[in-house]
């Protein structure tokens, strides 16, 4: 069994870069993602789904990420799911969160950030505007309140 969180092996971080922690239950796609995150100088984490990216945040231990990149589509415990529980918990509402999914063309946007999302991109996705987002998304914060 994959461990829930696997610390980046970049080195030093530089002064624009951001911890990001990456979820998705496709090796290949967290693969992916963290030599994507890594080439721009980012520190990257990874969870295999949702319980294990809660577990990850929820860890004392654990650095906070400054930005979750979350896959919906995901077993047994989705994004969608997932993005409640983040939601729900006072030391984490203010913690941004972009949705990356293979299915969010005919997803309503509003449902997306009324759900907790701060942002959405689908998949495919080109990887520069992908950490563009991401790191916009990371400088910028949550743009509004979730649901609790």
């Amino acid at each position: 069994m994959q461990s829930a969180a696997s610390p980046s092996t970049a080195t030093t971080p530089t002064a624009r870069s951001w911890r990001v922690l990456v979820c998705d239950d496709i090796a290949t796609i967290r693969h992916l993602l963290r030599i994507n995150f890594e080439l721009e100088g980012h520190l990257v984490d990874e969870a295999v789904d949702g319980t294990a990216l809660l577990a990850h945040l929820l860890d004392p231990e654990q650095q906070r990420p400054d930005v979750v990149v979350l896959d919906v589509h995901m077993f047994p415990v989705d994004g969608w799911h997932t993005i409640k529980a983040i939601r729900a918990e006072p030391t984490l509402t203010d913690l941004p969160v972009v949705l990356l999914s293979a299915g969010v063309h005919g997803l309503d946007l509003a449902q997306a950030h009324a759900a907790g999302f701060d942002a959405v991109i689908a998949k495919p996705f080109d990887p520069d505007d992908l950490v563009a987002l991401v790191s916009r998304v990371a400088a910028s914060g949550r743009v509004a309140p979730g649901p609790a």
